[in-house]
């Protein structure tokens, strides 16, 4: 149902993204991502690596890593993908939040609401030094 190719989108070290291999319809389960959770205060630690960039808010006490693909979803701020954060399973579930064409790149937000249009933590610098401008 997905893959990973190069995305145009991302302009980061490894320029990867998820790709449907088939159409898939609106509200369409597409990936269920395992985590790997851990307190907040640990995330001092991670932000000393590539993995910062990365990881998602579990809860109000926790980061998690997401294995599978969970983590190379690129972002949009018009997504064609939602998720739910699954936490009696564990995982984060990944769904066609419209529908998706074969070819055609999964996006999320990365804010976690698909109508969130706050700047992302990684462009907060650009715009307090004033550029406008948001990379995707």
């Amino acid at each position: 149902m997905i893959e990973i190719k190069t995305s145009t989108l991302s302009d980061g070290e490894f320029n990867r993204g998820v790709f449907a291999t088939q159409d898939i319809a609106k509200g369409e389960l597409i990936h269920e991502a395992p985590v790997i959770p851990y307190p907040n205060e640990e995330h001092v630690f991670i932000e000393k690596t590539l993995l910062a960039d990365y990881v998602f808010e579990y809860g109000k006490n926790h980061t998690a890593v997401l294995l599978g693909y969970g983590m190379l979803f690129n972002h949009s701020y018009k997504p064609n993908a939602t998720y739910d954060i699954n936490f009696t399973n564990h995982t984060f579930d990944f769904y066609a939040y419209t529908d998706i064409k074969a070819g055609e790149e999964i996006l999320i937000n990365y804010n976690g609401d698909v109508d969130d249009e706050d700047p992302l933590w990684f462009n907060k610098d650009e715009i307090d030094n004033g550029s406008d401008e948001l990379k995707e």
